[in-house]
């Protein structure tokens, strides 16, 4: 009786288990494009962020001072990263085209902007790493903000 009870219990274990493997699998990602809940990518982003973006963006990811104001060549400073600018507003797919080809790329008409474009510079997976760890440092209130976001952009593709 023992045995056929160890059986038992090993047979629910596993059932139990494969349970939670099928229902892990079937549970909405979170969505978007950027691994911010990988530490190894974060980390490489951090790294990549420091040596190509921190120069405009600051260290800290706290922009230029008056981001909001045209300079006198019609040129809008570089925006902050962190939760006081305006990235998490932008959904990634949006985000990653704006980083990998410039601003004035996806705006286009007669805007100008400093933000060139990435994609010759750096591959997707490496700004896809920027963009990660940029995401790792906001609030969770601003994360989960940004994953609605993301998520109704994808609802309408």
């Amino acid at each position: 009786m023992l045995k056929l009870g160890a059986t038992a219990v090993a047979a629910a274990v596993l059932i139990g288990a494969a349970g939670f493997a099928v229902g892990q699998m079937m549970a909405d990602p979170v969505p978007g494009l950027f691994p911010y809940e990988d530490a190894e990518r974060v980390a490489n982003g951090a790294a990549l962020y420091a040596e190509n973006c921190a120069s405009c963006h600051g260290e800290q990811l706290e922009g230029q001072p008056d981001w909001k104001q045209r300079d006198a060549d019609g040129y809008l400073p570089a925006p902050p990263h962190d939760a006081a600018g305006h990235t998490w507003h932008h959904p990634d797919e949006q985000l990653l085209a704006i980083v990998t080809l410039g601003t004035e790329a996806i705006v286009g008409g007669s805007y100008k902007s400093n933000m060139q474009g990435f994609g010759d510079v750096l591959s997707e997976d490496e700004i896809l790493d920027v963009m990660a760890y940029i995401k790792s440092t906001w609030p969770e209130q601003v994360v989960a903000t940004h994953n609605e976001i993301n998520a109704r952009a994808s609802a309408y593709e």
